[in-house]
């Protein structure tokens, strides 16, 4: 079986309780709004070095500078010009910014993502920039309850990887699976699990998580 990453999504959660997960061994965190995670950043600066900081929510376009030069992962491209844009601003003297590609799985209306169709074109021209490294593909599924029905669309997500793969890109992740489906994204070839309250407890309001800024 492949191994598996977990990713501790603090979104909400203050820079307090990070620390605290640090001390237990925590290394990877996950935050799904840009100025919330480089603020908690900022805070943890002498963790910076240990921590291996994700963004996992949405990236705009007029982010990208500020994401590329504080994240280490970024999950959520779903648009070639975000990942030039990512290119164009990642500092030479770090490390390439790893990234996934947002797929749109299951097809919903209201989910951000590209189509499967639209993946391989996309993964080919993302893998050819410089500063970048693309991992492989990230998927948020429409919710189930049954457990069968929480399989099929990762195993379309993993299904699409290896198609990329037979293409020739070197693509070694799976971003897929959260508290509620984290034992069939497993089963179905999942090398990073985003969880939250099951580590942090009860969220938190962001209001409550976060100091104000005023």
């Amino acid at each position: 079986m492949q191994s598996v990453t977990l990713l501790a999504v603090s979104k909400t959660f203050a820079p307090q309780a990070v620390r605290a997960a640090f001390a237990a061994g925590e290394r990877r965190f996950g935050e799904n709004y840009v100025q919330e995670g480089v603020a908690k950043i900022a805070a943890l600066a002498d963790l910076r070095s240990q921590i291996e900081w994700h963004l996992i929510g949405p990236v705009q376009s007029n982010k990208t500078r500020v994401v590329a030069e504080q994240f280490d992962w970024v999950h959520t491209v779903d648009r070639l010009r975000i990942a030039q844009r990512l290119s164009e601003h990642r500092p030479a003297h770090l490390p390439p910014l790893q990234l996934c590609l947002q797929v749109n799985i299951s097809g919903e209306a209201s989910k951000s993502g590209l189509l499967p169709a639209e993946v391989g074109a996309v993964a080919h021209a993302v893998a050819a920039l410089p500063r970048l490294r693309l991992r492989g593909l990230m998927a948020i599924p429409d919710p189930r309850d049954e457990f069968d029905a929480q399989r099929a669309p990762h195993r379309r997500l993993r299904d699409l990887l290896e198609r990329l793969r037979s293409e020739g890109l070197a693509l070694d992740t799976l971003s897929i699976g959260m508290s509620a489906d984290l034992e069939a994204a497993i089963l179905e070839g999942a090398t990073i699990v985003r969880v939250g309250s099951a580590i942090f407890g009860e969220r938190l309001r962001l209001k409550q998580a976060m100091p104000s800024s005023s």
